[in-house]
């Protein structure tokens, strides 16, 4: 894979059955985890830890700070921040994939300068299943 400008990165909401471009993002990260579960005892071979495959809990979480597009993408997250409703979110990685799937608005925050531009900072945490698509 090849060097990729962060500014391909997107980060879309479904609303009514279409996915929107939410915001101007200028700074995304995109973070999977998976704990492990620790499954070491007296017969462990040689006292090496063992993890129990398939077993821990999955989790996505994004991060982005930028600035609204437009009043109706400040809008769809602000409500969902507001609802706190899992709502279906779609994050295209050029050259890497597709994640999709319901994430909670778990952080929400505005800030502004004097002579610049409003700003917004936004937090997503998965909450279900999230499917992956090679692209």
């Amino acid at each position: 894979m090849s060097a990729q400008r962060g500014k391909d990165i997107l980060l879309k909401i479904e609303h009514e059955g279409e996915f929107i471009t939410v915001a101007g993002l200028r700074a995304r990260t995109i973070a999977l985890n998976a704990r492990t579960v620790d499954a070491t005892d007296g017969d462990s071979a040689g006292r090496w830890r063992e993890l129990l495959s398939g077993a821990g809990v999955r989790s996505a979480a994004v991060n982005g700070q930028g600035v609204f597009r437009d009043a109706a993408s400040d809008a769809l997250i602000r409500e969902a921040f507001f609802s706190q409703a899992a709502k279906t979110w779609r994050l295209i990685v050029p050259d890497f994939g597709q994640l999709e799937g319901p994430f909670l608005v778990a952080a929400l925050e505005y800030a502004g300068e004097h002579e610049g531009e409003a700003t917004f900072a936004i937090s997503l945490a998965s909450a279900g299943a999230i499917a992956f698509e090679a692209l």
